[in-house]
């Protein structure tokens, strides 16, 4: 049986491909390269040892993605694929609501008329909203700020709303933070196409000198420092939050986890840490806060530790080396 990783090309997709293929599972990648390259297949390869089977395809494209499933034995799949910056999705809602509402709804469908039932979903801390308090709990209310957040809440409740209507399907929803760094290969990272929206591509780039210097979105928040408090943890912890998440597929219903490290970590705490352990100066100018950002969104994981038996390990000096040590390898 294969597992199907959609958007496995991609920042998170990449790394938990080769930390499945490292535990011995069978991957399929589906990925439209949108903000991806196919080079990481190769990467994916000298790593592993081992080239996983690879379909350039959309989520949109129904023809393209049952001919994925004829082709393949599809027990499980890992849903990453999906448009993701919170301000581009305040200026561009209809493309966002499009592409991560009816691509999802188009796998699940393909899921269902193949006998696969058995899903992992990429969800956001977004969902929390503006929340009433730090750190967050699974339990929380819910609502977001941004369009970006509401497909991924949207997208939870088709989910639950599925699993209530169908007692065949299980779906675990992973509410991750603000994952950064890279491989210790130095082989995959962060490496968005264009402009980078998160913002430890962007400090490594200012390091190489590809841009000229950092924008802070906002220095008044009611935070220590004035500037936004995150959750950062390690892409490696991440993508093994996600093989951990399979034992909870066992069970028919859906269940929730938040993976981050339970750590408040400001943006000039991190640009501060990067300088210290790279040596290198970042120049950083102060702008307006984007829209739909929030001050302060951290995460209590003790339920994926009790439950699942994961935490996350690595610290933000080993986050920052390893993001310059990939960036300082590829153009």
């Amino acid at each position: 049986m294969s597992v199907l990783v959609t958007g496995g090309t991609g920042y998170i997709g990449s790394h938990t491909c080769v930390d499945f293929i490292e535990k011995g599972q069978d991957i399929v990648i589906l990925d439209n390269l949108c903000n991806s390259k196919i080079e990481v297949l190769d990467y994916i390869e000298q790593i592993t040892g081992i080239r996983p089977k690879f379909y350039q395809c959309d989520l949109l494209d129904k023809e393209g993605m049952k001919k994925i499933f004829d082709e393949n034995d599809i027990d499980t799949v890992i849903h990453f694929a999906g448009l993701k910056a919170v301000g581009e999705s305040v200026a561009k809602p209809i493309e966002y609501y499009k592409n991560n509402i009816t691509g999802t709804l188009n796998l699940i469908e393909e899921m269902r008329d193949h006998n696969c039932f058995k899903l992992v979903f990429s969800s956001s801390a977004t969902v929390y909203g503006k929340p009433k308090s730090v750190p967050i709990k699974e339990d929380f209310p819910l609502s977001t700020t941004n369009p970006y957040g509401t497909t991924k809440l949207y997208i939870e409740q088709i989910l639950k709303d599925l699993c209530v209507a169908d007692d065949r399907f299980s779906v675990v929803l992973l509410r991750y933070f603000n994952p950064i760094g890279a491989h210790s290969s130095g082989l995959i990272g962060d490496n968005p196409n264009g402009i980078p929206n998160n913002l430890m591509p962007y400090v490594t780039r200012v390091a190489k000198g590809v841009l000229p210097h950092l924008n802070v979105f906002g220095n008044d928040y009611e935070t220590a420092d004035g500037t936004g408090v995150r959750d950062f943890i390690h892409v490696l912890d991440l993508a093994a939050g996600h093989y951990a998440a399979l034992k909870a597929l066992s069970n028919p219903g859906v269940s929730i986890y938040n993976l981050g490290t339970g750590n408040g970590v400001s943006v000039l705490d991190i640009i501060n840490t990067f300088e210290r352990v790279t040596g290198i100066k970042i120049p950083y100018q102060i702008a307006p806060r984007r829209p739909g950002d929030i001050a302060e969104c951290f995460a209590d994981a003790s339920k994926a530790e009790f439950e699942l038996g994961w935490k996350a390990t690595r610290g933000l000096d080993e986050m920052c080396a390893s993001a310059w040590n990939f960036e300082s390898k590829h153009s």
